[in-house]
């Protein structure tokens, strides 16, 4: 018997069901954003200009410990949709339960060995004698905490994934209202500089998880954590990580790219360019972050309706989410353009900071109407279960296309090169994006037919 939540997925106009995922999708999302902005403003406004430049040097650090929980929650939320697509919930509360342990293992082995080399990563980062006390201070407590993030991070997506958008919402602005009051209470009540910024982040995120972890305990759950389920299955776990290859790589090239960005502003500019890439990046963040909530609203329409065979909702969710994104993307590049020292102000006084943010906001958002639609490709594939495809369109816009543009276009032009790499990235990966998706539709179309043909009486 089909339960209303499942009976959604299947009969629901697809524009309704979209905005009744998306919207707490994309709340979700920049609530979580707001970890970071909020961090972020304070540290300029309250500790300085060299402050933000330290923080930026964290980001890929940052990044690669974001990466561990995607690796798990994303995977695991994609699978989780398609088991409850076939109605098989026994599969999907096994994938729940190795989620679980895999989530603990990958943090305790990565986070350890981080925090034993912190210093020579932070350097080869790109931190300075300026900036290097700025960055350990607040990473060796957000590190430490990092398990909570992830446990929060993971279980939300699959608390989506299970028919739970507006819990799952609801569960991150505690978290991000509990962060809003104590980062100001901690670094200016308190006066405890960057640990105190750090402080705020893991409690905040430590009170979240609790929530969402309480609701994989109770009986009302479509799917619970179930101790027996608890263990680690090589098959399950390879199907969980298969498709969090994706997100995964995605936030790995990012570290790397955030790597080289620093480096290079440094090379051709100084810290504080590093600290006008940081606001950049927050800024981006919080468009881009939209757009990514977008997504993990659709993903477990896209997921369930795959698992059903039913391929024409898939790709009317697909049209309609790319349509939605494109006009976040074009808001974000208007909004980029005219009104970019504005947007910095937010982050810092200092008019040197300002005068080279506003140069880079406006080179960076050039391509932005384009990437929504590269965005929602990538996600596409991943719900779909094509993990090579969705690899490549993360990695795409990420890495191939903009490390060869960082390493070519400063020889030019300086600064200005670093900067204009990101537009001709955005516009070469989708390009490649159009192309993937021509093919897949063209699949879907004629998966469609067949899937037609053979319910028709006397076929087969």
């Amino acid at each position: 018997m089909q339960t209303k939540k499942e009976l959604d997925f299947r009969t629901k106009k697809i524009s309704k069901l979209v905005w009744d995922y998306a919207l707490p999708g994309i709340v979700g999302t920049m609530v979580n954003v707001l970890y970071n902005v909020v961090d972020r403003i304070f540290i300029g406004q309250g500790v300085g200009a060299l402050a933000i430049s330290g923080l930026a040097i964290t980001f890929p650090m940052i990044n690669l410990t974001s990466s561990l929980g995607m690796l798990v929650g994303s995977g695991a939320a994609s699978r989780i949709s398609i088991s409850l697509g076939k109605k098989d919930h026994d599969t999907a509360e096994k994938i729940l339960g190795n989620s679980l342990l895999l989530t603990i293992i990958l943090n305790a082995v990565f986070i350890t060995l981080f925090l034993i080399y912190l210093d020579p990563i932070l350097v080869a980062f790109g931190a300075s004698e300026l900036t290097l006390p700025y960055a350990r201070g607040y990473l060796e407590i957000v590190l430490l905490g990092n398990i909570f993030v992830s446990l929060c991070y993971n279980f939300n997506a699959m608390m989506r994934a299970s028919g739970y958008p507006k819990k799952a919402m609801i569960t991150m602005l505690i978290g991000a209202a509990l962060n809003v009051i104590l980062t100001p209470l901690f670094l200016f009540g308190f006066n405890l500089g960057m640990p105190g910024v750090a402080w705020s982040t893991v409690i905040s995120m430590f009170i979240g998880m609790l929530f969402v972890m309480n609701h994989f305990t109770r009986r009302s759950s479509v799917i619970r954590i179930r101790w027996k389920n608890v263990r680690l299955d090589r098959k399950i776990v390879l199907s969980i990580l298969s498709i969090g290859l994706s997100p995964f790589s995605m936030q790995v090239a990012a570290s790397g790219v955030a790597v080289l960005m620093n480096t290079s502003l440094m090379r051709y500019g100084c810290d504080l360019a590093v600290g006008a890439y940081g606001i950049f990046n927050t800024i981006m963040m919080l468009l881009l972050m939209s757009v990514m909530g977008l997504n993990q609203g659709t993903q477990p329409i896209i997921g369930y309706n795959y698992g059903a065979r039913d391929f024409k909702r898939v790709r009317e969710t697909f049209y309609y989410s790319a349509k939605v994104a494109t006009i976040i993307t074009t808001t974000g590049f208007l909004v980029g353009q005219l009104f970019p020292r504005l947007l910095s102000y937010a982050f810092t006084s200092d008019p040197e900071l300002l005068d080279i943010t506003e140069r880079g906001i406006r080179f960076g958002v050039a391509a932005l109407p384009l990437v929504g639609i590269q965005i929602v490709a990538s996600s596409f594939f991943q719900s779909l279960g094509y993990a090579a495809k969705s690899i490549i369109q993360s990695l795409s816009r990420q890495l191939i296309f903009l490390v060869p543009g960082l390493l070519i276009f400063p020889r030019f032009w300086g600064l200005d090169g670093v900067w204009v790499a990101i537009p001709v990235s955005d516009t070469l990966a989708t390009m490649l994006s159009i192309y993937l998706l021509t093919i897949q539709m063209r699949l879907l179309k004629r998966m469609e037919e067949e899937e037609k043909s053979s319910r028709k009486p006397g076929s087969g």
